[in-house]
């Protein structure tokens, strides 16, 4: 396993004016798996970009919705269990590294749509920012918790008009 590297990956952090979080639940799982909008960084893109194109790919939402609040200065790294690697991503990852961006949502829930060219939500809702780690999958529990620690402080913060 510590042969294989990370995935390298950009993450979102969608808020809304009332201070709730995009999670979408995954259409790949049979769990009750819900997680913020997040993927793979293609080859010459850089984080930023990376996690607009996901954001839309994911959601629908364009990029005229949503305005950058923050981005830690600092990646997040999560392992895969061992009973995944090899299965997923295939086989070519023990796990990812993520660049993480907090965005305020600026459209209206009409402007959110999961089915999308490539779906990976079944659904989708805002929640409160503390129930994150507890419907995330259990292996990313930490990582999410260090990222909401990392992005709580600029939560509240209004967007740069």
């Amino acid at each position: 396993m510590s042969a294989l590297p990370y995935r390298p990956c950009a993450g979102v952090m969608l808020v809304n004016r009332d201070g709730h979080v995009f999670v979408g639940q995954r259409l790949d799982t049979t769990l009750e798996a819900w997680q913020m909008p997040q993927g793979g960084i293609d080859p010459g893109e850089d984080a930023l970009t990376a996690a607009v194109r996901e954001l839309g790919e994911e959601t629908g939402i364009a990029p005229e919705h949503v305005e950058l609040l923050a981005a830690p200065d600092r990646d997040f790294t999560y392992d895969l269990p061992p009973e995944l690697i090899g299965k997923v991503w295939k086989g070519k990852w023990r796990g990812q590294t993520q660049r993480w961006f907090l965005f305020r949502f600026l459209g209206q829930d009409p402007d959110v749509n999961i089915a999308t060219k490539h779906p990976e939500f079944r659904a989708w809702r805002w929640i409160d920012p503390d129930d994150l780690p507890r419907l995330i999958v259990p292996f990313k529990r930490a990582l999410y918790q260090d990222v909401l620690a990392a992005l709580r402080p600029h939560l509240g913060a209004s967007p740069s008009r």
